[in-house]
């Protein structure tokens, strides 16, 4: 979606993934998404690089996030601060903040230190949320994750508009 949103809202037009370009060994794409080398996990610094081995470079486990108040996913939630799981090692570049949210993409959930974009959301749709957790690894039969559930919600009430 924020590659999407990068190309055909925010005029990046080369926009794309580091995952891409790994794949074909060259470079043809601005890296709106990007291998992540560093984070912080707890009160440590975590490292990796490209070249690691694969299963050893991954973003792994619960990580907390700090939502903006008044956001759609503040509502959702109830709350400003989430732990969510994880399993990835590509992120969203933040130096492309300030251009997908003139383009009307809002980061609205963040990690601690605001260096990771966890949550994206379109403002002025119905119900367009993005994250870069897994919400479906928190989620149980008869006690569904609270995006699904709103999104549910949204469904319907969309549907009594059409």
């Amino acid at each position: 979606a924020v590659i999407e949103a990068a190309r055909n809202v925010a005029g990046v037009a080369r926009a794309g993934s580091e995952e891409f370009d790994h794949e074909k060994g060259e470079k043809r794409f601005e890296p709106v998404v990007y291998h992540l080398k560093e984070w912080v996990q707890g009160n440590q610094k975590v490292n990796r690089s490209v070249a690691d081995d694969k299963g050893g470079t991954m973003r792994l486990g619960a990580y907390d996030a700090v939502l903006n108040p008044g956001s759609k996913v503040a509502d959702v939630y109830g709350t400003t601060t989430i732990d969510e799981r994880h399993r990835h090692r590509y992120e969203v570049d933040i130096q492309y903040r300030d251009a997908l949210e003139k383009a009307g993409l809002c980061f609205s959930g963040m990690s601690p230190d605001g260096r990771l974009p966890e949550i994206v959301e379109w403002k002025d749709h119905p119900w367009f949320i993005g994250v870069q957790f897994h919400p479906e690894l928190k989620s149980k039969p008869f006690d569904p994750h609270p995006l699904f559930k709103d999104f549910v919600r949204a469904a319907k009430e969309v549907s009594r508009l059409v």
